[in-house]
């Protein structure tokens, strides 16, 4: 077995032990020799193993492989205790066949743990930055990281989570930052509740051992007894410690020591744990680890939390912009002007409560100089009633241009509604077909509020609330009736959406069908202002306050002669 052991760098100390044929060295999570250092490359070098001998090859990195201080071009014999220099990773090889291997006082000078200092001009204070028991030999070794080295993993961590704006970049890098702190931990790993009422899951773990996630076995036991009391817990021995009963995670997997801290949000609540456990039983936490995991795992929650928001945030910033696109389409479907007919004068105007709604209008032209006009009116708002109304449009234009009579086609158009099943959704509809060759107007009412004439005499009526029949996708064969009119000089029609009669004030007063009928009947207003005068009424009324429905009104009327 071969051992890559790092000299200098991000943790010295660290050994890395391979058997296999091939060891990739780089900044991959898969590769047999992971360093967490941004300038070392993705896949960096390879150890290869050749006939009992080893070799060392450099994979076009960007920063090159450096051996006992030459950098390398081609592949290297690799000797016993030869020097590995990557980036500022210096790491020593061995191929297992030394003795020095097995000798804890070997090269004392080279080693991290020889911080040998005179302090014997400063009595009572010492200045030993880590403890090592080797009397068990090396497999028993439980290095704890220095002081300067939690700090300078803790600022790492700081500024991590700091920058990090999704849980999917926090989690990941807090783990690692974690194996910095504590060089004694075997296993980390992070449990949280994806849903609110669904159980606890692992989100992120981490295996100092390779292979060791795929083995990975977690007490719920633990888990849930740091979230239900949100305590930070610390057990040196969690193979027999009897607030764990006989959890069999535990004693199958002989976690000796394990230190496991929740991570309470805002409101106060647990959103998960973060737990590191270690199967060397002479390399134990102690209170103060767990005062370091309980302040990452504070700082975490506070991370977790912001960045929850900030993908809220963002999710409804990408609404917004589908809505606004959504919004766009809707009014690329509604007509551009009004047609030209000589004779005649037209008026529209559309506003959803929303970006999108279910209002809609449109001029058809249709054959024999006729023309179709079309308010629509879906049940309910938003983008449901907005995409249902884009669809029923197209219907709308194809069954009138194809059937000269108006009923049958509107009869065509609910039949295939009322196939689709909408369920709950139905439609109101007034379609009214003017012939400006014979002044004649024919009127079909699927469900819609009847349109209001204004005469000539300034006499205001509704007109076909007679013959209006169910709203389009209610019954399948509903046979519908039209209703004809015969446009005189003078003649307006209004037909309009709830969104008029039903706008609101400050007040909570409704607009009014009465008051709608009144501006109709004024006289002082001209036929081609006609529109925009009951518009600016209604705006009037409202004064500012919030509009809560969809508002669709069309004014198309005979000028005098």
């Amino acid at each position: 077995m071969a051992i890559l052991e790092l000299v200098k760098g991000t943790i010295p100390g660290t050994r890395f032990e391979f058997d296999s044929d091939r060891a990739v060295i780089g900044r991959s999570a898969d590769c047999e020799v992971p360093l967490d250092v941004p300038a070392v490359s993705r896949r960096h070098a390879v150890i290869l193993k050749e006939s009992g001998r080893y070799f060392i090859e450099d994979l076009q990195s960007r920063n090159g492989t450096f051996l006992n201080d030459n950098r390398i071009t081609e592949r290297e014999s690799l000797g016993e205790g030869d020097r590995l220099l990557i980036c500022d990773q210096e790491f020593r090889f061995y191929s297992g066949q030394s003795p020095t291997l097995l000798n804890p006082l070997r090269n004392l000078e080279e080693s991290s743990l020889s911080d040998l200092v005179d302090d014997r001009a400063t009595p009572g204070r010492g200045s030993v930055m880590a403890t090592l028991d080797v009397s068990g030999g090396s497999a028993s070794w439980g290095l704890s990281a220095k002081p300067e080295v939690k700090l300078a993993a803790l600022m790492e961590i700081s500024n991590g989570l700091a920058h990090a704006v999704s849980v999917e970049d926090i989690l990941p890098k807090l783990l690692d930052s974690l194996f910095k702190i504590f060089t004694q931990a075997d296993r980390g790993f992070v449990v949280m509740n994806p849903k609110a009422d669904g159980p606890p899951v692992v989100v992120a773990d981490k295996s100092r051992r390779p292979g060791g996630e795929e083995r990975m076995r977690i007490s719920r036991t633990i888990v849930e007894e740091a979230m239900k009391n949100k305590k930070a817990i610390l057990s040196a021995d969690a193979a027999s410690d009897e607030r764990f009963g006989m959890a069999q995670s535990i004693a199958d997997f002989s976690i000796r020591s394990m230190i496991c801290a929740p991570m309470i949000g805002l409101d106060g609540q647990p959103l998960g744990v973060i737990q590191i456990d270690t199967l060397n039983q002479r390399a134990r936490f102690t209170d103060q680890d767990l005062e370091v995991l309980a302040t990452v795992a504070s700082q975490a929650a506070v991370s977790i939390d912001n960045a929850k928001m900030h993908e809220q945030v963002m999710a409804q910033r990408a609404m917004q912009r589908d809505l606004e696109l959504a919004r766009r389409m809707q009014r690329s479907l509604l007509p551009s002007a009004p047609p030209q007919v000589p004779g005649y004068f037209f008026f529209d105007y559309y506003q959803a409560a929303r970006q999108v709604g279910g209002d809609y209008y449109d001029y058809v032209q249709l054959p024999g100089g006729r023309y179709g006009v079309i308010v629509g009116d879906v049940a309910g708002k938003g983008v449901p009633a907005a995409l249902l109304m884009a669809r029923l449009s197209a219907d709308v234009r194809f069954a009138l241009a194809s059937e000269p009579d108006p009923a049958k086609a509107i009869q065509r158009i609910n039949d295939g509604f009322a196939k689709q099943d909408w369920q709950d959704r139905f439609v109101t509809m007034l379609a009214a077909v003017l012939n400006p060759n014979t002044s004649e107007l024919t009127i079909v009412n699927a469900g819609h509020m009847a349109p209001l004439l204004r005469r000539h005499d300034g006499i205001v009526t509704e007109i076909g609330d007679d013959a209006a029949g169910l709203p389009l996708g209610v019954s399948e064969g509903f046979e519908y009736e039209s209703f004809t009119h015969k446009v005189e000089p003078g003649d307006v029609l209004t037909i309009f959406t709830d969104g008029f009669s039903e706008a609101m004030n400050n007040e909570r007063e409704l607009y009014g069908l009465e008051r709608l009928k009144q501006q109709l009947s004024c006289p002082a207003v001209s036929l081609v202002d006609f529109g925009q005068h009951i518009l600016d009424d209604v705006h009037k009324f409202v004064d500012g306050y919030d509009q809560s429905d969809d508002m669709c009104l069309v004014c198309f009327g005979r000028v005098d002669a």
